[in-house]
Order: structure tokens, then sequence, then C-alpha cells
């Protein structure tokens, strides 16, 4: 057998990612070549052959399915008494009518995704620039409503224009006009499709590069035989097929709302009353994420405070025993664009509104990834990292009702930002007979979850007709196991013959994703991931993430005892107290000037040459633990240049008088802050979101600092002259 090991960071490691952070810390969305490089990366060959199996067999069951149809006076299109429209999409192989229906009778504080956004906590500024995302419905959205007039484009031209593709479309993007109906993801775009050849067109999308897409509807559950609830069908099979070979494209779909149907007589747990087992369709397809509908409280820090499936949201399990829904979003009386005119709108409620709340998060963490690494992530991290960070609700473990728990971007973004800190985030390749090997320490006494992520190929096997059929959908299983001191720890599972009981840890043999959770950890603890049986072909991707870690040794505290180790004749060598694997940004300038110079170091000594006799000198240094964890700067330290007779010095009486209160005015700011002491030419101001990231740093002249090109919200303000810190907080208009 062979054995993947993989190691801490080191420091010339870090050296290199921080280098490829400045390429492309700049860029911001999804352009032409990214979406080029995603397209690269998908087996082209097979979607191609697949959409074009796809077309034929469209065209002949379109003309099948009129003849039926009439044959057993099914209408086609038919809008029902409570206004929901549905459309006649297959004949089933037992033939029973596939119908389309819509799944609905602020999706962004519920997920958490507004903490991502301009003003947002965590002072992200992620609206969705520059995304794109696919929406397929009833019809499609209406294109010049005021809320994204801009950003849409309509893929189907000859489509009806349709209430439920508006509503959807405006939770995704729209900007904020009415402040309520604001859309999760407000600046970024949607190609609004109708649903009549929704697997054509998607595989079409994905093979461009396309890396969501949004579902808000499934098959009317009134209209099968008890069978379908809970099956792997053709279509699960067919959706699956598209995302495993385009593995940067991940399907988003609504549970439904058949939870008090009673529609599944014969459901796997239960009785009908009870509401088990009747997810059905492509809700089912292994490598999406399903929404269920939550009622949830979050407080002002986005914390979930409380939270309950809703009354109406469709429950699990699958046949086999599959863990869907996957997760959970805010689906209760949400505002959102309507099409009576460009400037209506409207409130509903149903999976089909929790969905495009999940959808925008994932696209706002997809844009994140992008900001900070330069490139977007698989499908299977993205819902990896989606499922491992959801908050959990009530008994510990997943459930058949909301899966992993409720979105929560805001904990999403955080793992992400603090990878190669205290969190681990890789994509990996597992090959027959390997074993893939990593050891880490635990962050102390926190919860060390570990999850491992894949996109699995589409299941040979698909039900024709037999209820409750319990064969696993899965092709390629791998194990995730944590070992420490000869104790092993499992992974959770569900059990669909004991579908309302609490989760427990095992050996998860149906799910392609599995997550190990250790609370209060510490120590050192052994992760490896292993496969049952053989691969097909060969080798199986997938994704590994890990949270309360520490990946690192490095200390965040600011660098200390900055001394000078050798003077020369026009240069000093600098010297302080040494992080392990810590990279080093020194900054440093003549005091008159306006701008800092920067390097990028590995070794606690700096070289400073070229130096002239009697100028005054600064120098600060702070260290970088992953390419996004920083310490603070250290307190900058001065010097008169004297060549050999040089000394640092200690500027006692400065203009900062560090027995005068620091405070500024106007406090709230519109356009310019004033400080209430006087300022150096030294003197250096630092603008700091809530959050702790650096947005602004400058020379404060004249003690005023312009804050116009900053958004509404609250900021901290750090002044720092030689030795004096000073700090408060300010508000912006």
């Amino acid at each position: 057998m062979n054995t993947k090991n993989s190691t801490n960071s080191a420091s010339s490691i870090l050296t290199v990612l921080f280098l490829m952070f400045l390429v492309v810390m700049n860029l911001n969305g999804q352009t032409t070549e990214q979406r080029l490089k995603i397209a690269s990366n998908n087996k082209n060959i097979e979607l191609a052959s697949f959409k074009s199996n796809l077309v034929s067999d469209y065209e002949m069951k379109r003309i099948q399915l009129k003849e039926v149809a009439k044959l057993n006076n099914w209408k086609i299109k038919e809008t029902l008494a409570n206004g929901k429209k549905i459309e006649l999409q297959e004949i089933g192989e037992d033939g029973s009518p596939l119908y389309y229906e819509t799944y609905s009778d602020e999706a962004g504080l519920v997920s958490r995704a507004s903490t991502l956004n301009t003003n947002g906590m965590l002072g992200l500024h992620l609206d969705g620039d520059g995304m794109q995302v696919g929406v397929w419905d009833s019809g499609v959205a209406l294109e010049n409503h005021v809320e994204y007039a801009t950003r849409i484009k309509i893929a189907d031209d000859q489509s009806e224009v349709d209430a439920h593709a508006t509503r959807v479309t405006g939770s995704i993007i729209s900007t904020g006009h009415k402040k309520e109906a604001k859309g999760v993801a407000s600046m970024a775009s949607v190609v609004s499709h109708d649903w009549t050849r929704d697997k054509i067109e998607v595989t079409e999308a994905a093979a461009d590069g396309l890396l969501l897409s949004n579902h808000s509807y499934g098959i009317k559950a009134d209209r099968v035989p008890d069978w379908y609830f809970g099956a792997y069908t053709k279509v699960a099979q067919d959706w699956d097929k598209i995302m495993y070979n385009a593995p940067y494209y991940l399907m988003v779909s609504a549970a439904g709302n058949a939870q008090k149907s009673r529609d599944n007589e014969s459901p796997t747990y239960g009785t009908t009353t009870d509401g088990f087992d009747v997810l059905l369709g492509f809700t089912l397809a292994k490598n999406g994420i399903t929404v269920a509908g939550a009622n949830s409280k979050i407080d002002g820090n986005g914390n979930l405070k409380s939270a309950d499936v809703s009354a109406y949201s469709s429950f699990g399990p699958v046949d086999d025993g599959r863990i869907k829904p996957d997760i959970a979003g805010n689906g209760g009386s949400v505002l959102s664009t309507d099409s009576s005119s460009n400037t209506s709108y409207n409130t509903s409620s149903g999976t089909s509104m929790a969905t495009p709340g999940v959808t925008g998060s994932l696209l706002l963490l997809q844009q994140y990834n992008e900001e900070l690494y330069g490139s977007f992530m698989k499908a299977a991290t993205l819902k990896g990292l989606a499922l491992h960070t959801a908050d959990d609700v009530d008994a510990q473990g997943p459930d058949y009702k909301m899966g992993w728990g409720i979105m929560n971007a805001k904990i999403a973004a955080e793992v992400l930002y603090n990878k190669d800190f205290t969190s681990h985030i890789a994509e990996e390749l597992l090959e027959n007979g390997e074993t893939f090997s990593l050891t880490v320490s635990a962050e102390d006494n926190e919860t060390l979850i570990a999850s491992i992520s894949w996109t699995d190929l589409e299941s040979a096997y698909v039900n024709r007709g037999e209820l409750n059929n319990s064969t696993a959908a899965l092709i390629n299983d791998l194990d995730i196991r944590i070992t420490q001191n000869g104790k092993t720890f499992l992974p959770w599972k569900l059990n669909p013959a004991q579908a309302s009981s609490a989760a427990t840890r095992g050996d998860n043999k149906v799910d392609p994703f599995e997550r190990i959770e250790i609370p209060n950890a510490n120590g050192t603890y052994t992760i490896t991931v292993t496969h049952k049986g053989e691969l097909q072909n060969n080798t199986q991707d997938f994704s590994i993430i890990l949270s309360g870690v520490m990946m690192t040794t490095c200390s965040i505290e600011a660098p200390e005892q900055i001394s000078l180790e050798k003077t020369e004749i026009s240069s000093v060598d600098l010297t302080w107290d040494a992080t392990t694997d810590g990279l080093y940004e020194i900054q440093y300038k003549e005091v008159h000037q306006q701008e800092w110079s920067t390097e990028y170091i590995t070794i606690n000594n700096f070289a400073w040459n070229g130096l002239i006799v009697d100028n005054t000198y600064s120098f600060r240094i702070r260290t970088f633990c992953s390419q996004n964890v920083a310490s603070e700067y250290s307190d900058p330290v001065t010097f008169i240049f004297q060549g050999e007779e040089t000394v640092l010095e200690t500027f006692n009486t400065l203009s900062i008088d560090s027995e005068i209160p620091f405070s500024v005015y106007p406090n709230p700011a519109i356009d310019e802050i004033q400080l209430n002491i006087k300022t150096t030419d030294s003197t250096v101001f630092r603008i700091l979101s809530t959050s702790g990231v650096e947005l602004k740093m400058d020379s404060a002249t004249n003690s005023r600092i312009n804050v116009s090109d900053l958004p509404t919200g609250l900021y901290v303000l750090q002044i720092q002259d030689f030795d004096v810190n000073k700090s408060t907080k300010f508000y912006k208009y």
C-alpha cells in the first residue's frame, strides 16, 4: 500500500503563497480567462457526447410526451387555482407523468451572507461583482426590473416572463432599492432560463465554465406513485453525470414543500403523517446541494440563536440512507422582486425562497476564494465548505430534516481566510490502494472538525419501479478517520430505518461527504483518507477541510526586541526576535517620506544600505503566519544615521501627547475626520474594519484624514508615530 503524506506549511512555502497573493490580490469576479481555465478541467468529450444524447432524447420524448398527454387527457402546461404553474416535463419509465412545479407557496440574514457584503461585519465588500449564476425556473425573470435591469441576460427569448422566476432572481441579485428585498449577491448577474431544456442548457453552460445554478422547482409529488420517493432515478443520474464531468459546477436545488402533503403512503420510515421520505427527482442527486426551509433567529453578531425546520419543507431520507436535504436556508416570508411591473415586489415562502439565499451565499464564497487565492474552488470543495461550517441544530450531527444545519457563510468565509493558519483546505487525489495521511495539532480546547467531500460518478443503478430499494448509489466510497493514542474517531452517519433518531458515529457507506468532530481537542491527531474496494476509473478527486487546527507554530504577536546588530559607513543591520515559520513584512523609509518601502523576508535580519549621514529613518515590521493572517506592526523604531556611531533612539517629546485622550470629530463622519491631537510628518494612520481587516493606510497630514471613499459603517482608526500608538472607533455615514 502506498502512503501519501502531507506536512505543515513551512516558511518557504508561505513565501511562495504570499508572493502569489501579491499577484492575484486585485482580481475580482469571474473573468473570461478563468471560465476558460475552468472549462479546461472539464471532461469535455464526455459532456459533448452527453449533451448530444440529451438533445436527441429530448426531441424524441417531446413527441412522445404530446402523444401520451393527448391520449390520457393530460395538460402540458397548467396554472393551478393557487396561481402556481406546472408543466409536464417527462413520462417516467413506468408511464407516470412527471410534472415540474415551483416550490413556493431576508434570505441573506439567515445564511449570514450579509456579513460578507459591503457594510457587513466582516468588512469584506463581497457583493458578487463580476460573478454569474444560472437560474432555471418555470419561465424567465422580468428583464427590466429596477433591482437588476443591467445584470440579467435572458437565455430563452421566447419564454414567458414568470413571477416565480422573477422572485428567485431578485433574491439572488437585487440591488436593494427596497432595502428589505436586497439580494444576497447584489452586484452579481443572472442568466435566466425556463426549465423546459434544463439538463441540455446546464450541460452546455457547465462546459463553458458555469459555477452555480439555482433550481427552485422539482417534480410534482401528488402525480407519481410511491416508489418515486427517495428513489435514485434517471433524472438524478443525469445530473450527477453533468456534475462529475464538470467538476467546478454545482447544482443547488429546492427540497420541495411536500412535508404535509401525505403523498407518500409507503415511506421508508414512520407513517405518511410523519412527513419523511418525500424527496424525489433531482433533489436526490448525490453531487448537488438540496436546500430545506428553516425558521431561524440570528443575533446582531451573526450567531444562530434558534432554528427549526419549516412546516412545509420536505424531509428525507433517500432510500439508500443518504443525508438529504444537505443544508437549510430561510424560506419564510421573503420579500423579493415581482413581475407585474419593473418596480413591483411580493412576499412568498417555501424552499423556493430558501434556495436562492444559499445559492447567493455560495457565489460569494467563490468570489472570496478567488480574491484571496486567485482561483475558484471545485464544486466538491464549495459544497464541503458549506456543510463543514453549517450551524448544527438541536441534536449533534446531521438529520433528515435540515441536513447538516443552517447555512453559515460567515464561518465559511473565516475558514477560507484562516487557511494554513487555523484551517486547512486542499483538493487532493486518491489512487487505488493509496492512503492519504495528514498529522495536525489541535487548536487548544477548540472543536476539531475534519471533513472530506467528493464528486462521485453517476450510479449505474437506476430504480425503475421498486418500492424503497436501498441499493447504494455511491460508486467510490472514501473514508475519513482520525486517530490519537490508539483511539479512532469516526464520521457521522444516519439510519433511514430510524429516521427521527439522532445521528451516530460509524462507517458511512452511502454519503459523498463525511465529517468528524472532536470537541475540546488537544494535542496531535493523524487524519487518514482511504477507500473501499476498487476505485472506478482508478482515481478519485476529493477535497479535505479542517478547522480548529494549528497548521503552523508561527505567532501572530508583533515582533519585539528590534535592535542594531551591525552598523557600517552607509548601512545598518537590524535584527529582532525570530518567529518559527513566519514570513516578515518589513517597511522602512526616511522619516519625511510619505510612502513606506516594503519587502518580504523569511529571516529575522535586514540589511539596510544606502543610508545618508544625519538623515532620520524609520523601520517597522510585522509577521505573516499564513497568506492572510498577520500580526500588528511593531512600534516603529527610528534613528538618525551616524555611520558606525548610529544608535536606535526613543522619542519622548512628540507632538502626540500620550496624556491626551484620543478622539476624532465629527463622529459620525461624512467625508473627513479630524484628530484632536497634532501630528508630525512621520505620523501614520491605519483604518481597519471591526474584524481587523486593514482597509487604508497613509500619512496623517495636518491632523486630518479623508474617509469619503469608505462605505457606511463602523471602523477602527489607529495612529502610530515612533513609540506612540493610539486607537479609537468612528462611524462613517
